[in-house]
């Protein structure tokens, strides 16, 4: 059966039980269908086996290949589809930009011409994360949190600890929670931090996984 390109763009959405879950993707049963959807360590963090799951989405297609993304929500898809219209950014490196920020970090970066948040992301160095800048600037919206309730600007929100985001993508992937829990503590603490930020989430999910010998299955 040929698909028409115009066809494969209306795929905004997968609504259907988690079937399996990867360090980096997700497999969504639909109507029998197993979709292969990639996705940041949070948003996976959310999701259980066995579970119906819901996922804003968007699809990359390519000569040789149908890729799918998957996000929480319409905020996720917007920044990771608006930053592939710089030069140079593809969607492993705006998938990467949502593993480290979230929606609203990403505008506050664009907003605020910070540079050393952008560059936060791997793969991203100085003349990406300025070119960023440059052409994106507030294209994508202005982030909410900048706004209070009396329309003076509100400060950024200090980071927190993330621990829990790692626990429960360990737990998604096969593991007991105190066994989770247990592991990513002594990971923290032999890394030497008092605890995990957003841009750590991947590291440490990774290195707790070699510490516990792989992922289950």
């Amino acid at each position: 059966m040929h698909v028409t390109e115009s066809e494969l763009a209306v795929i905004a959405s997968l609504s259907g039980t988690v079937q399996a879950l990867r360090l980096d993707n997700a497999v969504l049963e639909v109507a029998g269908i197993g979709y292969l959807v990639h996705a940041t360590p949070a948003t996976l963090a959310a999701l259980r086996v066995g579970s119906p799951a819901v996922l804003a989405t968007s699809l990359v297609v390519r000569e040789d290949s149908l890729t799918l993304y998957g996000f929480a929500d319409d905020d996720e898809r917007l920044i990771f589809e608006g930053v592939q219209s710089v030069s140079g950014v593809g969607p492993r490196m705006a998938l990467a930009i949502l593993a480290v920020h979230t929606p609203d970090g990403v505008r506050r970066a664009l907003v605020g011409g910070d540079v050393k948040a952008l560059t936060r992301v791997p793969g991203i160095g100085l003349k990406g994360a300025q070119r960023l800048i440059l052409e994106l600037g507030d294209k994508l919206g202005k982030p909410s949190s900048q706004v209070a309730v009396n329309g003076a600007p509100a400060a950024p929100a200090a980071d927190t600890d993330l621990s829990w985001q790692v626990v429960e993508a360990l737990v998604g992937l096969g593991w007991s929670a105190k066994v989770a829990e247990d592991a990513v503590a002594t990971v923290v603490a032999d890394s030497g931090s008092e605890g995990v930020d957003l841009a750590q989430v991947p590291i440490i999910l990774r290195a707790t996984l070699r510490s516990l010998g792989g992922p289950r299955g």
